[in-house]
């Protein structure tokens, strides 16, 4: 969209005519809020009418009223005059040259601010549009954390962009269907607000699978058709049993979308006709004490089904959802579900963090939607603030917009929230970072369970800590939770800059031993004259470089010799290479060593190392076919052997040819079992009637324990022989 210049703010007129969409929004407005702020919101049209005057949206309508459509959605949903406000400006920033100066000086900073957050970084320099996208939504949720009304104005913005979306070109309407819902529609539910989530559910269903989103359609109208005299009778059988037992309420049906139920298919890989529960009904009552009277009424009008029940009064959801839900036999042998809930909880359901708005205290949340949700934007900045990568913090968000969760207890009765198929890791790193650090095992409903076990509703967990743990690369496979992710990661990155430093050191140490110096006899003005020139902070920084192979140990040694002078009373001696000892390595080294894949090498084979440009090094066995390729980059090779005390568990993968005959396999596990070791994957490279090849990879401790294993496999008499692999 070009990009306009605005009138000035003082060629606005209040009294300027408006057209029939804006008389609409100031009557809507008009019957919650006082007349002094509906001539704020005009006016506020008038500035964005002259901002945007001459550019249009893709339907050729003026683009003023897009903005004006977001703002009668929010008003809709009762929101203050601040919002109106900033929802019909929220384009202005990012499309025409009204400056947020003067829009803070016509309708303050408030205003100001939520248009800033709403307001995308497109016009920032980025290397991709999914970066641009992944930075523009971190920031958009960093507004959020400071004022929840930027996400009431984004997802209304959404909103109003899917209803219109059939001006779009075929792929533009599904990267915006996508997005909405992979992102959007989980937020809405986030954020309790499930009336915007199931819209902004449809249209996106609708736009990206638009054959399904028919089909699925015309199945629910045939199947309502069919069933619409059964929901009458029940409806009114729930109606009758409440005023028999004199409890106020009233039933209501409701038929699922066709998201959710395509969703239901999906996921449970049934038909439309093997889905019983197209649709249920929700009875509304007045108090919580009514609630559960209410359930035991109709527990007694039909019979329950076993483990189908959930109350979510006494245990809200994460979005501050509360209702009871329960299925019933019903009279025609389909399951029915019921909600019960509160009006307040209704409202609360339905409109999430924006029920009650207007009348919302300064002092602090209206709902427990808004108290959940202040709760879950802080836990995501902090989590920001330790994931440097906009499209990590993106990933970490959407794993946390899980729509299932388990609620889990600890021994003192405190309750955790947590996405579907976390595990006793996720727990504690949800009690606390460090006990999650320090995390080697739990207790669910006191039997010991690893790490990686998955947790369900109900369960109490107690984690065991000790203080030597700590967190280890697989943790990343185990963990779904965006917390656990992001503690992990950067505990990691810690240890790995702590291993460089380490290494670098002794590299660099290694390469003036050559030139007849060590680190601590450069001077340190000369060091830090170096470090100047290389504009490095730290001496940590250069022997960090070093070890992740971004600069070279010769080149620093020989621009440090250089620096020192021919004054310098240290004259270096010729440089000998072959003098110098090899580095040792003990393979605790992790954080800066990696093993090749191509060769596997193990401790007590001969190796080299290789300088990978910000990984690190590489270590490849010295018979390795790639070592040759490697030698004509003779600045990357590191002269490295193992130490005589070596740490750890090393892949190594065996080659090995049996009978093609049953059990075989168990047998050759068996063995491998047997001596100590771990499989970590088996696979066959060869069958035929008679013989098959297998490829074990395995987990050793170095080439004797690998010896040991392949003299057990030999042993099985099944098996003609027993290789290393590669070779």
């Amino acid at each position: 969209m070009e990009v306009i210049p605005a009138k000035k703010l003082t060629d606005v007129v209040d009294t300027d005519p408006v057209p029939p969409y804006v008389q609409a929004l100031e009557e809507r407005v008009g019957a919650y809020l006082p007349q002094e702020q509906v001539l704020r919101i005009r006016r506020a049209f008038l500035v964005g009418a002259a901002a945007h005057e001459g550019q249009t949206r893709k339907s050729g309508e003026p683009y003023i009223t897009h903005p004006v459509a977001v703002a009668q959605v929010l008003a809709d949903l009762g929101l203050d005059a601040e919002t109106i406000i900033a929802a019909i400006l929220h384009d202005t920033l990012e499309d025409t040259k009204l400056g947020r100066e003067e829009l803070a000086g016509a309708f303050g900073e408030t205003v100001a601010e939520l248009v800033d957050g709403v307001t995308k970084l497109d016009k920032m320099r980025f290397s991709s549009r999914a970066e641009a996208d992944a930075e523009s939504f971190r920031k958009m949720l960093l507004a959020m954390a400071r004022d929840l009304r930027v996400i009431l104005i984004k997802l209304s913005d959404r909103l109003h962009n899917m209803r219109t979306l059939g001006a779009k070109d075929s792929s533009s309407r599904r990267r915006i269907a996508r997005e909405t819902l992979e992102i959007y529609a989980p937020i809405a539910q986030r954020l309790g607000m499930n009336k915007f989530k199931a819209e902004l559910q449809d249209l996106g269903f609708k736009a990206l699978y638009p054959d399904r989103h028919r089909i699925i359609g015309e199945r629910i109208r045939a199947a309502l058709g069919n069933r619409r005299e059964a929901m009458a009778k029940i409806e009114m059988a729930l109606e009758g049993r409440l005023a028999a037992e004199k409890i106020p309420g009233r039933a209501v049906s409701r038929i699922k979308s066709a998201w959710s139920i395509y969703s239901k298919m999906r996921n449970e890989h049934k038909s439309f006709a093997q889905l019983m529960d197209v649709y249920g009904f929700r009875v509304i009552t007045d108090t919580a004490m009514h609630c559960y009277m209410a359930l035991g009424a109709v527990h007694g009008l039909y019979k329950p089904v076993d483990a189908r029940f959930k109350d979510f009064i006494a245990i809200p959801k994460g979005n501050g959802y509360q209702s009871l839900h329960t299925v019933l036999l019903g009279p025609f042998g389909a399951p029915i579900e019921i909600q019960i809930r509160t009006s307040e909880m209704e409202s609360v359901a339905e409109r999430g963090i924006a029920a009650h708005w207007a009348y919302k205290s300064d002092s602090g949340p209206a709902n427990s939607a808004q108290l959940r949700a202040r709760e879950w934007l802080s836990a995501l900045a902090d989590s920001q603030a330790n994931t440097p990568s906009a499209s990590e913090f993106l990933e970490n968000v959407k794993i946390d917009l899980f729509p299932d969760e388990v609620y889990l207890f600890t021994p003192r009765g405190d309750i955790f929230s947590l996405p579907r198929n976390a595990t006793a890791l996720d727990f504690a790193y949800a009690v606390h970072t460090d006990v999650g650090d320090h995390a080697v095992a739990a207790r669910v409903d006191k039997k010991l369970v690893p790490l990686r076990t998955r947790l369900i509703s109900g369960q109490v967990v107690e984690v065991i800590t000790a203080p030597s743990a700590v967190p280890n690369p697989a943790w990343l496979e185990a963990v779904v939770t965006g917390k656990a992710r992001t503690a992990i990661r950067q505990y990691l990155k810690h240890l790995q800059h702590e291993d460089a430093v380490d290494f670098g050191h002794r590299m660099l140490d290694r390469a003036l031993d050559a030139r007849g110096l060590s680190l601590d006899s450069i001077p340190p003005a000369t060091l830090d004259r170096f470090l100047d020139d290389a504009k490095l902070r730290r001496l940590e920084e250069l022997l960090a470089e070093i070890a992740l192979g971004n600069r070279f140990a010769d080149q620093v040694a020989n621009q440090l010799v250089s620096l020192l002078g021919p004054g310098d009373d240290r004259h270096p001696s010729p440089v000998d290479q072959h003098s110098a000892e090899k580095i040792r390595i003990s393979g605790s080294e992790r954080g800066v060593l990696s093993f090749g894949n191509c060769c596997h090498p193990l401790p007590g084979d001969e190796i080299v190392g290789y300088l990978s440009s910000g990984k690190g090094i590489v270590v490849h066995r010295v018979e390795c076919p790639n070592v040759a390729e490697f030698r004509k980059s003779p600045e990357r090779i590191v002269a490295i052997e193992w130490d005589r005390d070596v740490s750890g568990d090393y892949r190594a993968e065996l080659r090995i040819e049996v009978l093609n005959r049953p059990g075989v396999l168990a047998t050759v596990a068996a063995a491998i079992a047997d001596a100590s070791s771990n499989i970590e994957n088996v696979e066959y490279i060869e069958r035929d009637s008679t013989a098959a090849t297998l490829l074990f990879a395995i987990e050793v401790k170095g080439r004797k324990h690998l010896a040991d294993v392949m003299r057990r496999v030999r042993r099985t008499g099944v098996v003609s022989g027993v290789y290393r692999h590669p070779l």
